[in-house]
């Protein structure tokens, strides 16, 4: 049971005054994360125009920061098919990072799944299987390389939190009927944030937050900033619900 940080995502910079999106403010956001419990910590990395980018000149950057400002921390990346717009350049770029993350998240729901897949085994890097519904699920089950994945990363869409929750049973259901032992990270978006840190608790998964995900506190204030939404994760956690 793990509390990972996500830093930013695809979150535009009007979304919280401290949403870090260069390098340098990344690593000082990691660093803080870290200090209030963070295990792990997940990051998109953004080009010279502010906007997300896999390229070597904006990953390699944001990746040697973090390593540098949080030292023995895993860091992992998404490999979302928004972010390049095209899957030949984003297998292009994943085989021109220099700065390699410890993993990378891939969402079962794109046609490339498969290849990203292939492409971040032959370098090394660990893979994240994000599922959002059932079908990701049995996807998953049905490949190759469903077996050799780091964990299972279950990230619903759904805002209303009994409806979210049903499908993310639903996916462990077709993961356990499939044997499919591997380590279940759970974490909503938005009104979903803390039902699923409370549902991650009680089940012993891993969960995440972070301005990726949401920026208020489980009181519904909004958070200053990534430290103290993770704080408030390992809090729950602590207590074991």
């Amino acid at each position: 049971m793990i509390v990972q940080t996500c830093i930013n995502g695809a979150r535009s910079a009007d979304f919280h005054p401290r949403l870090p999106l260069d390098p340098e403010a990344i690593a000082r956001d990691g660093t803080a994360c870290v200090a209030a419990g963070a295990a792990e910590l997940h990051v998109h990395a953004r080009g010279l125009d502010g906007r997300e980018s896999l390229a070597p000149d904006a990953m390699d950057p944001t990746v040697l920061a973090l390593r540098r400002a949080c030292p023995g921390t895993l860091i992992g990346v998404s490999t979302g098919a928004w972010i390049e717009s095209d899957d030949e350049r984003t297998l292009a770029a994943i085989a021109r990072w220099s700065e390699l993350p410890d993993y990378a998240s891939v969402n079962l729901s794109e046609n490339a799944a498969p290849a990203v897949m292939g492409r971040l085994r032959q370098r090394g890097i660990g893979i994240e299987a994000g599922l959002a519904s059932v079908a990701d699920a049995e996807r998953l089950v049905s490949l190759d390389h469903g077996n050799r994945v780091l964990r299972i990363l279950i990230e619903i869409s759904e805002q209303e939190p009994d409806a979210a929750l049903e499908i993310s049973d639903d996916i462990a259901a077709v993961l356990d009927g499939a044997g499919m032992r591997r380590a279940i990270l759970l974490h909503g978006a938005d009104a979903t944030v803390w039902p699923f840190v409370h549902r991650a608790a009680e089940r012993r998964w891993s969960t995440r937050v972070g301005l990726e995900d949401g920026k208020e506190l489980p009181d519904g204030t909004i958070a200053p900033g990534n430290a103290a939404l993770t704080a408030a994760a390992v809090a729950i956690f602590e207590t074991g619900r």
